[in-house]
């Protein structure tokens, strides 16, 4: 129950649903006891002493019993479901919120289908319990406490002989219970993983279908399916061992009564009614106590997905926002690394080793050097999405850690390798950082990006709709609505992280000439493996293995003759071409 009450602040403040929903649970499980007695009145007041008289009355008594539990009925199931589905709205929401919180350190080793799965099938399985689990435990408990004090009323030796199984049918339900939950949460962790299996598939189709691995695919999406399959055969065996056990447990009851029962019956020791009720009544806890095999079942699977709830939501949250961080002027770009290491986990390589540089406000900064040499992660720092290792980031002197986060990172435009666009309109796109703009400020970020031209050519302009991730755009295209994007924050510091890799030279040329007057007292860092979209900075950083291994203007490096000379020979191997670029 451990589970339960760490989830209990979702449930709780609507426990007026949940306890109004239990008392008419008691109104219905006290009228189904009822039905025995009625039974019992039937046959010994009416079929045996022929006392026709009384049947209209038991008639219209019966017809009551039915409204009011119907009406009952009705009441419970209606306010059950309101408890489960009011409370999981909180639960989903805490999740969701809890997931924009979390740093790039948890969602670097965690998976979007495996995070799906949770906020959808655990989130529903725990809304399930809570509807119709938790009441019908009590239902249950209560029902059987009731029967077999009406049984203790009929008659007390027969009550003590046929509860005398119950002992063992508890510890059995005990047992599948130690059984089953372990088995349950494997099910929901192999469902994750196919899941996740099933997003990368669908995500990297593209990439699936250019190199003819679909028949790869299918194989390891077969394997998955099968682990998938596996775990529910396995917990299919647990049901298959211990229900006929439960059952047979249940049926010695029964025979127990019929037996002694029988023989009370001859004795006189009690009606043929009483015993006939009694029967009912038996039924009443023998197939309840197997229905706990079902309610254990619920309860399991409940289990197995509220923890994998909690580990999203008691997932350390290590990029903290300060309380009473600086939030009340705006930055102006001036940005420096003080001695900085970075790893991003405790047993990896670090991925910047002692950087330490100054960047006045309103220069341009060129990053450049090998895939993995750390270039993103020097801009990942700045916005806090890591923290440091060692040393300090500051930007306009202070520790960038002193900031309100969503302060810092408004002043932050960023235009990644890989640009994301939502399932809505451009518009909606470009203005997704600044959603209260004009439309004419949102045409004028676009032209500044060399995006107006294109947009204007779709079927609705700027209200086209957008699939998913961009669909139906070239890369180029995704990338400049990128930029126009970040253009419309009006940051204080600007960051281009590979910005024009996905467009030819020409569209290249005209977006460097947009933003050249853009970066205009802003504090710009440009990432790219292009010479050319980084030889005007003003200061050029060339990164190796997190190093800084040299740094200067583009002129100053070329003399150098060092690493920086090296990538220039590479991009501009024709004598002429390098001439005409220097």
């Amino acid at each position: 129950m451990d589970i339960f009450k760490k989830l209990k602040e979702f449930y709780w403040p609507h426990k007026r649903y949940f306890i109004t929903s239990l008392f008419f649970v008691l109104i219905v499980t006290a009228i189904t006891v009822i039905y025995p007695m009625v039974l019992q009145i039937t046959i010994d007041e009416v079929i045996i002493a022929e006392d026709y008289a009384l049947i209209p009355y038991l008639a219209i008594g019966f017809i009551l019993l039915m409204m009011v539990k119907g009406i009952a009925n009705f009441t419970q199931q209606y306010l059950g479901d309101l408890f489960g589905v009011t409370s999981v709205y909180h639960l989903r929401d805490a999740l969701y919120r809890k997931l924009q919180r979390l740093s790039f350190t948890y969602y670097d080793n965690a998976r979007t289908g495996d995070l799906m799965s949770r906020l959808t099938m655990d989130v529903e399985g725990f809304k399930f319990f809570l509807a119709a689990g938790f009441k019908e435990l009590i239902r249950v408990v209560f029902l059987m406490g009731t029967s077999i004090i009406v049984m203790f009323y009929y008659s007390i030796p027969l009550a003590l002989v046929t509860m005398a199984v119950m002992p063992l049918l508890i510890i059995v339900v005990k047992q599948f219970d130690k059984e089953v939950h372990p088995a349950f949460r494997s099910i929901r962790k192999s469902l994750g993983n196919l899941n996740t299996r099933i997003q990368e598939n669908v995500s990297g189709m593209n990439t699936i279908k250019s190199l003819s691995k679909e028949d790869f695919e299918i194989s390891r999406f077969t394997v998955d399916n099968q682990k998938y399959q596996d775990v529910n055969i396995k917990t299919a065996s647990i049901w298959a061992r211990y229900f006929p056990f439960m059952e047979f447990i249940g049926n010695l009851a029964m025979i127990a009564l019929l037996i002694f029962g029988g023989w009370l019956v001859i004795d006189e020791q009690m009606s043929l009614g009483e015993l006939v009720a009694f029967f009912s009544l038996v039924n009443y806890i023998v197939g309840p106590l197997m229905h706990l095999g079902f309610i254990v079942n619920q309860f399991s699977q409940a289990k197995a997905s509220g923890e994998r709830l909690l580990d999203i939501l008691e997932a350390e949250e290590d990029i903290v926002d300060p309380n009473n961080g600086h939030a009340s002027s705006r930055i102006k770009g001036e940005v420096e690394f003080d001695d900085v290491t970075l790893k991003y986990t405790e047993h990896d390589d670090p991925a910047l080793k002692h950087i330490s540089f100054k960047v006045p406000q309103g220069k341009i900064i060129g990053l450049i050097g090998a895939t993995g040499a750390g270039k993103s992660s020097i801009t990942q720092l700045m916005t806090r999405f890591y923290e440091p290792s060692e040393g300090h980031v500051f930007i306009d002197g202070k520790d960038i850690s002193s900031y309100d986060l969503k302060h810092l990172r408004q002043h932050i435009g960023f235009v990644l390798q890989e640009p994301f666009l939502f399932s809505t309109t451009i518009k909606e796109n470009i203005a997704y950082g600044s959603p209260d703009v004009s439309l004419e400020e949102i045409v004028t970020a676009a032209k500044r990006a060399q995006a107006h031209e294109f947009i204007m050519e779709m079927p609705k302009g700027y209200d086209t709709m957008l699939g998913e991730r961009g669909m139906g755009l070239s890369g180029g295209q995704r990338q400049r609505i990128s930029i126009a994007r970040a253009l419309l924050i009006d940051p204080s510091i600007l960051v281009l992280d590979d910005a024009t890799s996905a467009v030819d030279m020409e569209t290249e040329f005209s977006i460097q000439k947009a933003l050249k007057e853009v970066m205009q007292d802003r504090t710009t860092f440009i990432i790219a493996h292009r010479i050319s979209s980084l030889k005007h900075a003003d200061e050029i950083i060339v990164l190796d293995e997190g190093e800084i291994v040299e740094r200067g203007t583009h002129d100053q490096l070329l003399d150098n003759g060092g690493p920086y000379q090296r990538i220039y020979d590479i991009q501009y191997q024709d004598k002429e071409a390098i001439m005409g670029a220097r």
